[in-house]
């Protein structure tokens, strides 16, 4: 039997898992959580409702096995030699001192060929310094997220026959890599650009499909499917992704 999809709200998290029906199985249903995100086996005249069901049941069980399953990544010290993610690529960082007086005292960040060059003033140090480096990051991702997932929009917008755009914002989204409103209007995640550029279509990919299916029904996923034939594999690699990027 095909593989079904499907997704639970708890809380603010959605929870995607995949359904597979077994002939031998005749009553219970299986949940585990594995580096491929949440299994389910169920017997094959389960209804998808009651699968449903169990899993909205059962779902804080599975966020706190599914955070337990993979130890968050150490807090970064930016000093030389560490690297920071940008299109799947660790991008090795050069820390130096900035020149007294540059920037009143903020840190300074270069992107230059495949360097991350991180200047920072001599005055800042300990909690400080940390936070005013990973400030500096955190805007240039967002600049970074501004122009290529806006023309990533445009392109596959206008890829899929429609005309105009849609309205695009960077957020700083904890729990979701993007979201559409209503209104038509899509949202990201600016850590999205520490994705490879795979992934970073299929997040864009993802929300325009919201704009005619705004739910993860076997429509949503068929819709997608038909776009990014690839999007099962596409989707097991975001769920991996997730949980090794820093902040």
């Amino acid at each position: 039997m095909p593989i079904e999809i499907g997704s639970v709200r708890f809380g603010n998290t959605d929870i995607h898992y995949e359904v597979r029906r077994s002939e031998r199985r005749k009553k219970t249903v299986q949940i585990t959580i594995d580096g491929a995100g949440v299994q389910v086996v169920a017997p094959a005249d389960t209804p998808a409702s009651q699968v449903k069901a169990i899993l909205r049941k059962r779902a804080a069980w599975i966020l706190r096995h599914s955070r337990e399953d993979t130890p968050p990544p150490a807090p970064k010290r930016f000093v030389s030699g560490e690297t920071m993610p940008y299109l799947g690529r660790n991008v090795k960082l050069i820390v130096e001192t900035a020149d007294p007086g540059a920037n009143a005292g903020a840190p300074s960040l270069r992107f230059d060929h495949w360097r991350f060059r991180v200047a920072i003033p001599e005055s800042l140090e300990g909690d400080a310094r940390q936070q005013s480096v990973q400030l500096a990051f955190e805007r240039w991702y967002r600049i970074r997220a501004e122009h290529r997932l806006g023309d990533g929009v445009r392109r596959w917008w206008h890829r899929l026959g429609n005309e105009g755009e849609p309205k695009t914002l960077i957020r700083n989204q904890r729990q979701r890599w993007g979201s559409c409103a209503p209104d038509g209007t899509l949202r990201f995640n600016w850590r999205v650009m520490m994705l490879e550029p795979s992934l970073v279509e299929y997040v864009i990919v993802h929300e325009l499909c919201h704009l005619s299916v705004n739910n993860h029904s076997a429509d949503f996923w068929q819709l997608m499917a038909s776009i990014l034939p690839d999007t099962e594999r596409r989707r097991r690699r975001l769920r991996e992704a997730g949980k090794t990027l820093p902040f």
